[in-house]
């Protein structure tokens, strides 16, 4: 954990650490644990990845959603699909047969949404919002289709017979049901939030933690997305009213920390070193095709009817970060039986790793190169939060003072403040300064205002737009 400063410094996913940590504490490293079991592996993947949507879901806002979600989609289902098909490609040319080379595409046709949140929230990185809320809803997004062709590929390659016609149903219908049932269990959740009178606010994570199974477990069992539909049920219920929220949050992000470490541990354990020398060549191959040339060419054919400037469909085609994903769908054809199933593992593993480094550690000079850092406010270096166990009249809203701001240069005297406001705490700079009336606001400053919510309308004219 230490060196995860470092590792955000240079913008290389924190999971690799975790990654090289169970590979060295193998049945071939230091640690000599033995450990190969794919299918428990699969199932903990699994589990880790729906409650990393869910947390990524709770700290999406909706306005993410209307600026990204048409060109999220078309990357998350004709992207996955442009991405397989191109990949399937280049390994044919490097000797795979056809079948083969379709399964290594299909798995490694999806970005991650633990490494795309860990990049992009971790490091600090502060990338234009449409630019940034398509990345993070793509990989929020593009799990289903990864997923439908994967195993569809797999049970070619088990024996069995798999129709063109039955995959191209399958996408749509099993995404239709992952969202109709993500948001009816997000308001669902709600609901249940609303009327729930815990008698401890521990207990409300608890009970968000199964709601989090829940929301993925159910539309799975109906044959749907489960990896959608958790992803929009904690999108539904984070843009809701939430007891004791700030508590909820956090500990759904530490959870998140948490599953990621020890899912890259476990999968750490199943890589044995000895069979990657071997694997390596292709593998180091398969990883730059997908970095510098499937990837780029899918975005760039899906982004093209958005009309997005070259500089952010450049970004976009460059931060397609892999991680669990992947490695998670690798499992499955070994646990199919599929022949060269492992060593599809193997090639897989260098895919993720080559992913992680390239485009990965250079997300931040890529950022700055192409002009496309957002010129709003840093984060403030301290926060005020507000934490109850039941819905109360009134919200504490958080602004940044811009120079035009009406109130820059005023006393707190002579702000017309509405009755039902009251400003609570400004922080300028690494100060915190108490407001009195004679105190004078000024450009740079963030402002903390308790208001109802009659009176946000006039709170906003007079601050400005709330930081979110």
């Amino acid at each position: 954990m230490l060196f995860s400063r470092a590792s955000s410094r240079f913008g290389v996913p924190v999971f690799l650490l975790f990654l090289a940590i169970g590979m060295l504490a193998g049945s071939e490293g230091i640690g000599g644990i033995f450990f190969e079991d794919y299918r428990l592996s699969f199932r903990l993947g699994t589990a880790v990845l729906a409650l990393i949507l869910f947390d990524g879901g709770l700290n999406t806002p909706l306005s993410s959603l209307r600026q990204g979600l048409r060109p999220a989609l078309a990357l998350g289902t004709a992207g996955v699909a442009v991405t397989a098909g191109l990949m399937a490609v280049g390994a044919h040319l490097l000797g795979f047969d056809w079948p083969q080379a379709l399964l290594l595409g299909a798995v490694v046709s999806s970005t991650d949404a633990a490494a795309v949140f860990s990049v992009l929230r971790g490091s600090g990185i502060q990338l234009k919002k449409r630019v940034g809320a398509t990345l993070e809803l793509e990989s929020g997004l593009n799990d289903p289709t990864a997923v439908i062709l994967t195993l569809g590929f797999t049970e070619l390659l088990a024996g069995g017979s798999v129709s063109p016609w039955r995959l191209l149903g399958e996408v749509p219908l099993q995404l239709a049901i992952g969202a109709v049932a993500g948001v009816a269990l997000g308001h669902a959740g709600r609901l249940l939030l609303r009327v729930s009178r815990l008698p401890a606010g521990g207990l409300y994570p608890v009970l968000t933690l199964a709601f989090a199974l829940l929301a993925f477990s159910v539309p799975t069992l109906l044959h749907g997305s489960g990896f959608l539909a958790v992803y929009l049920a904690g999108m539904v219920m984070g843009n809701g009213e939430v007891p004791y929220r700030s508590g909820v949050l956090r500990f759904h992000d530490a959870f998140a920390w948490l599953g990621q470490v020890t899912m890259f541990l476990v999968l750490g354990l199943l890589v044995f070193p000895s069979r990657l020398l071997e694997a390596a060549p292709v593998g180091l191959a398969l990883g730059l095709l997908l970095a510098v040339v499937a990837r780029p060419l899918a975005v760039f054919a899906c982004l093209l009817p958005f009309r997005f400037p070259r500089r952010e469909t450049a970004l976009i085609a460059w931060v397609g970060l892999r991680g669990a994903v992947p490695i998670i769908l690798a499992t499955f054809p070994v646990l199919e039986g599929v022949r060269g199933a492992e060593r599809l593992f193997d090639l897989v593993f260098f895919v993720v790793v080559v992913s992680a480094i390239i485009p990965g550690g250079t997300v931040g000079w890529a950022t700055r190169r192409l002009g496309l850092l957002s010129q709003g406010p840093a984060p403030p270096p301290a926060v005020l939060e507000m934490s109850t166990t039941r819905p109360l009249d009134g919200e504490i809203g958080v602004y940044y003072l811009e120079p035009a701001t009406p109130v820059v240069g005023v006393g707190l005297a002579d702000v017309p403040i509405p009755p039902g406001a009251t400003l609570m705490l400004i922080v300028r700079g690494n100060d915190l300064i108490p407001p009195r009336g004679e105190t004078l606001l000024s450009a740079g400053d963030y402002v903390y205002v308790f208001c109802r919510k009659e009176d946000r309308p006039l709170v906003d004219l007079l601050f400005g737009e709330p930081e979110e």
